[in-house]
């Protein structure tokens, strides 16, 4: 490229992922790639020294590595953002393999202007023909992977393990959601807010990433901030009919402590803030994709 600044900046949040960095690295380096890019590493309070290898790796990789105490999986991606020279953000998981040129054929509907968000066909790791195109929401509001496509199509939902957007899309819906907690929803609440704001979402099915499914994750999670995170979305999104069932999937915690502590949060003025800025509502979306709640 002619260009001395990346077109891409791709942001791996980390937190206690072993020697999965490292291969994640080395998967992505050895991909062919006609775009110049960076990347950027948020060792987000690692405490197994997964990150530590970048000290001593190979220098013609260059890699930022930025470390935080903590701050969760939504402001882990923003500050990666914040730090980044990129016209276009890949946010991956810490856990991916890559194909060849999987970049180049991602951000070309971008660059196209067919579309704003993408992400690519994930496959498991470790049974590669188990293949996820994009996702969707049971009535639970627990995702589902949608079917394969030959084509390009619309997603309710861009898995957060993978996904692109244009850093002027990125920053006009004003990246994760800044009042989330540890982990959780924080890939849905993007999606729906991008959608709502007059934004597309599509997946590319014919790039594949190899991802690596876990049965746990490598840090403690509390149920608290998982429902908290929900009933932020909710707030932030939703109609009092959804809010009120959002709350009832709150389990064997105290409704009422969580919704009190989101409330108190600020969550209200966002929501105003998002209901004037919004081109569509939640009932739209649901009805898009067909999702019974």
């Amino acid at each position: 490229m002619t260009t001395s600044f990346p077109i891409i900046s791709v942001i791996f949040p980390a937190k206690n992922e072993g020697d999965n960095v490292k291969k994640t690295l080395d998967s992505l380096f050895a991909a062919s790639s006609n775009i110049k890019y960076e990347v950027i590493i948020v060792d987000d309070g690692s405490n197994d020294g997964c990150c530590d290898f970048l000290s001593h790796y190979p220098k013609r990789h260059k890699v930022q590595r930025i470390r935080t105490e903590g701050i969760g999986a939504a402001n882990a991606r923003n500050l990666g953002a914040k730090h980044a020279n990129g016209h276009y953000f890949v946010f991956c998981d810490a856990h991916l393999f890559f194909t060849n040129m999987w970049m180049d054929k991602l951000i070309a509907p971008l660059q196209a202007g067919k579309t704003d968000a993408v992400c690519p066909a994930i496959a498991d790791a470790n049974h590669p023909a188990s293949i996820g195109y994009g996702q969707t929401l049971k009535p639970n509001l627990i995702v589902d992977w949608n079917k394969k496509s030959l084509s390009m199509f619309d997603t309710a939902v861009l898995p957060g393990g993978c996904l692109m957007i244009s850093k002027k899309v990125f920053n006009d819906v004003g990246g994760f959601e800044t009042g989330f907690k540890t982990w959780g929803y924080e890939d849905i609440e993007l999606s729906i807010k991008l959608w709502l704001f007059g934004y597309k979402c599509s997946v590319v099915p014919n790039v594949r990433v190899l991802h690596l499914f876990r049965k746990s994750h490598p840090y403690t999670l509390s149920n608290s901030h998982i429902y908290y995170n929900l009933m932020r979305m909710a707030y932030s999104h939703f109609n009092h009919n959804r809010i009120k069932k959002s709350k009832a999937l709150i389990k064997n915690e105290n409704s009422v402590t969580v919704e009190k502590d989101v409330l108190q949060d600020g969550v209200l003025q966002q929501r105003n803030a998002y209901f004037k800025k919004r081109k569509y509502d939640d009932n739209w979306y649901f009805k898009k994709f067909n999702i019974s709640f």
